[in-house]
Formats: C-alpha cells, sequence, structure tokens
C-alpha cells in the first residue's frame, strides 16, 4: 500500500507532477495493492461568482484563507498567527483537482477505483462531501 493524507497530493502543483506521482505508487505495488488519498473536493461551490478567497479559520489569533484561481486549477493557502508579541505568516500554493480526474489519474498509472469514502469513517461519497478518501488498486498484468 501506498499512500497520501491530507491533501498531499495538491502540493504537487501542476497535472503532470500529479500523473507522475501516480504512475510512481503504481510502480510501487504489486497486482492487488493499494494506492490511498486523502484530499479535499475542491471547494469551489462555496464560492460567490466573482470572488477568489475562501476563509477557512478566523478566530482572534489565527487568519488562514485560500485563493483560488478557478481558469488554472490551483490556489494559494494563506496562514496568519499572532500573538505573545509575535506576528507568524506561511503561504503554500496548491493544485486542486475533481475525484472523476484523479480517476484519470489512477487509470494511466494502471489503478482502478476500489471504493471511496468522505472520510476515515467510511461514509458514504455523496455530493455533499467536502473531503474524500480514496483507495485504487493495482491491476494485474496483462
Amino acid at each position: 500500500m501506498a499512500y497520501l493524507v491530507y491533501n498531499t497530493i495538491e502540493n504537487l502543483t501542476s497535472q503532470d507532477e500529479q500523473v507522475a506521482c501516480f504512475v510512481n505508487a503504481g510502480r510501487h505495488l504489486e497486482p492487488g495493492g493499494c494506492f490511498v488519498v486523502e484530499v479535499e473536493v475542491p471547494p469551489l461551490r462555496r464560492l460567490s461568482p466573482g470572488e477568489t478567497a475562501l476563509p477557512f479559520n478566523v478566530t482572534p489569533d489565527r487568519v488562514g484563507f485560500d485563493t483560488i484561481d478557478v481558469a488554472r486549477q490551483r490556489g494559494v493557502s494563506h496562514h496568519y498567527w499572532v500573538g505573545a508579541g509575535r506576528a507568524e505568516t506561511f503561504s503554500m500554493p496548491f493544485r486542486y483537482a475533481w475525484p472523476a480526474e484523479l480517476d484519470l489519474m489512477a487509470r494511466i498509472a494502471g489503478l482502478r477505483l476500489r471504493e471511496r469514502w468522505s472520510g476515515w469513517h467510511r461514509d458514504p461519497f455523496t455530493s455533499e462531501s467536502m473531503s474524500h478518501v480514496s483507495v485504487w488498486e493495482k491491476l494485474p498484468a496483462g
């Protein structure tokens, strides 16, 4: 088994890099082996038309928001912390992909979707799910 959790696949910021990750995982699996990915469902339904920023944490000591470029399937996650007389900031680019696009990447790598849940408790994946855990299985050779 190979796995990526907590949106790690999004740290690969191009489609080619994400496909290469699937291919690499597939190369390391034996037939029947699984590649497991936990990742968010792109939050575009929460964006109003023309908006580009989505807050995910707003508290007195922390602000976090994503800026999203819908046309390029890219974003930047911005984090700001204040307290104890100091301020910190961190920003990180990401590339989001829909579950169907990840399924195609898996197919390119010789994998097929075995299961998909909305989280680690194996709740059903629905159109309301905000994330998913997907399990792709390596196909037998031939």
